[in-house]
């Protein structure tokens, strides 16, 4: 059949109002704005193609529609000849926006209670005082948009994420959001470009949040910097490690670092109670629409809000506390706790118990925190705190700790702490670590207590860790100082005539002390390991010496008070 043959039943959607039009009046319907296609013109060409055709094969098409039909009303008429414009959406796509909305209601329903209960305005924000004052430099920046690229760094669950958000928001720019876990460079460049042309149509500025920003390298991060740099795009990136570790010092040149602590657990309290309030609202909307749309109730018939009762009677001060102690400051885990708390109905101390069991402990191996306890524990053994050194074990070992990590430590301590004032110290921590390797937990954490223990109550010297970094910095001071003559070694006959190891006295030869020149001439006179009750370059400070009085030694004067005068 050929081409003609076939346009007499063939139907085709129109790419201008999207309804189905003859194939052979397709053009006339285009060029009559979607209106009418040019009866004479169509009839004319069904009748020559029609006529060509044996009647067997004049089938009429099914349910034929009419394209001289006029559009509905919603969708206004247009003169003959005009052409739709862009903005004069017809009615059957029309609907394309609303199933969008739709789409985002949707999916704004089953988000999480924590991404729900984002605040709306800078105004609204909780926490971080320093930042978010009106008079801080922070605000200011926001409202002059004079601030640049910035990097906020911060433990999670503190608001990285909402400040980059509202900020965006306040300077009234383009928000452009990305996870350095997902992208790459060429999603980057992307941004760029359309920050790029935005800027040239519209002169509004791109914000592009990069969440875990650390987790692009080093040669993944150097593609801001020309960007960043010509001030084409602002940079706001989000971190949980230090920047000073895990990006460039290039691009930390170009970006302002604001640091967000933890939240205070009155700043839980507040997010917690606002988000308890907004839930009560929205099911009080809830019930609303519900009775809006069903008969009219009687007088005696109120919702739970009306009648005085709280809507979340589960929300009790234990459980409230119980939220704001678990969440440790991560606002992301206290609304993760109150969406489980809604829809639970447990006993108090159920619900608490099962609050408990539902929260991991945050440990990072290689994260800041690591590093800082077992700086914690290192400073509490050299303070003879066996207490406080105690806890930060536990804390460190309940959380995950590699055991050997804290062993090796401790072999370390042994010599920089206890020195020559213990020698049995070092053989006991070395002994400790042979523990661990052989025993593993949970069984070597009684190996590493005992250690801990003995190390913290042992008698502190630095004698020895003091007089090689002493050493040390001579030696880095002149490499080149020969080896007197008198302690070097006479292998052979040559070096015995060169007049090494001449006179050199064998200590154990002699029946009384003798003496060898064992320094180069110019260090001669210097000595770097010290007397024990060598006191020189040690610091006086009698205010830190009362509160050692009174809060370690009972309030009693110390001992050496007497020696020290």
């Amino acid at each position: 059949m050929k081409d003609s043959e076939k346009g007499i039943s063939e139907t085709v959607t129109c790419p201008i109002c999207s309804r189905n039009v003859n194939a052979v009046v397709i053009n006339a319907h285009i060029d009559n704005g979607c209106q009418e296609a040019a009866p004479s013109q169509a009839k004319t060409s069904n009748r020559k193609t029609a006529s060509n055709l044996a009647p067997i094969f004049q089938a009429r098409p099914t349910n034929p529609i009419d394209v001289n039909q006029s559009l509905p009303s919603s969708s206004p008429s247009l003169p003959k000849g005009k052409k739709r414009a862009i903005n004069d959406t017809p009615s059957s796509s029309s609907s394309a926006p609303a199933k969008r909305a739709k789409m985002s209601m949707q999916l704004q329903s089953i988000a999480p209670l924590a991404e729900r209960m984002r605040p709306e305005r800078l105004d609204e924000f909780v926490g971080h005082v320093h930042l978010t004052n009106p008079s801080s430099m922070f605000m200011n920046g926001a409202t002059t948009g004079s601030l640049g690229s910035m990097i906020f760094w911060g433990p999670p669950g503190c608001g990285k994420t909402t400040l980059a958000r509202l900020y965006a928001k306040r300077t009234g720019s383009v928000f452009k959001e990305l996870s350095a876990t997902v992208v790459g460079i060429n999603d980057i460049r992307a941004v760029f470009e359309e920050a790029r042309n935005t800027f040239k149509l519209t002169q509004r500025r791109t914000v592009l949040f990069l969440d875990e920003i650390h987790r692009f390298n080093r040669s993944q991060q150097d593609i801001f910097l020309p960007f960043v740099e010509q001030g084409s795009i602002q940079l706001l990136g989000a971190t949980t490690e230090n920047p000073s570790f895990k990006l460039t010092s290039a691009l930390l040149s170009r970006c302002r670092v604001f640091i967000l602590e933890r939240l205070t657990d009155a700043d839980i309290e507040k997010i917690v109670h606002t988000a308890l309030q907004k839930l009560a609202q929205s099911s009080s909307h809830k019930d609303t629409d519900i009775t809006d749309n069903c008969s009219e109730p009687s007088s005696s018939q109120g919702s739970s809000t009306s009648s005085g009762s709280p809507p979340y009677p589960q929300f009790t001060g234990k459980v409230i506390a119980s939220i704001v102690s678990l969440a440790s400051g991560d606002a992301r885990t206290a609304l993760s706790l109150v969406e489980l708390v809604v829809q639970s109905s447990l006993p108090e101390a159920d619900l608490i118990a099962s609050m408990r069991r539902t929260v991991s402990i945050s440990y990072d191996r290689t994260g800041d925190n690591h590093y800082d306890m077992i700086s914690a524990l290192h400073k509490s053994v050299r303070g003879s705190q066996g207490t406080a050194a105690m806890y930060w074990l536990a804390r460190m070992l309940t959380a995950g700790e590699d055991p050997l990590f804290v062993a090796r430590r401790m072999v370390v301590c042994a010599s920089e702490d206890i020195g020559l004032a213990d020698p049995h110290a070092l053989p006991l921590a070395m002994s400790a670590l042979q523990a661990c390797q052989n025993i593993g937990m949970p069984e070597c954490r009684i190996n590493l207590a005992h250690i801990v223990a003995y190390l913290s109550e042992a008698p502190k010297s630095t004698r020895a860790y003091e007089a090689y970094k002493r050493a040390e910095e001579a030696a880095k001071l002149d490499a080149t100082l020969p080896v007197p003559l008198q302690v070097r070694n006479a292998p052979t006959k040559l070096m015995d005539e060169m007049g090494c190891g001449d006179g050199y006295r064998y200590n154990p030869d002699y029946a009384h002390p003798v003496t060898n020149t064992y320094l180069p001439s110019q260090l001669q006179g210097k000595s770097f390991l010290r007397d024990e009750d060598d006191k020189t370059n040690k610091i006086w400070d009698e205010e830190a010496l009362k509160r050692w009085e009174l809060e370690e030694n009972g309030g009693q004067p110390w001992c050496g008070r007497k020696d020290a005068t």
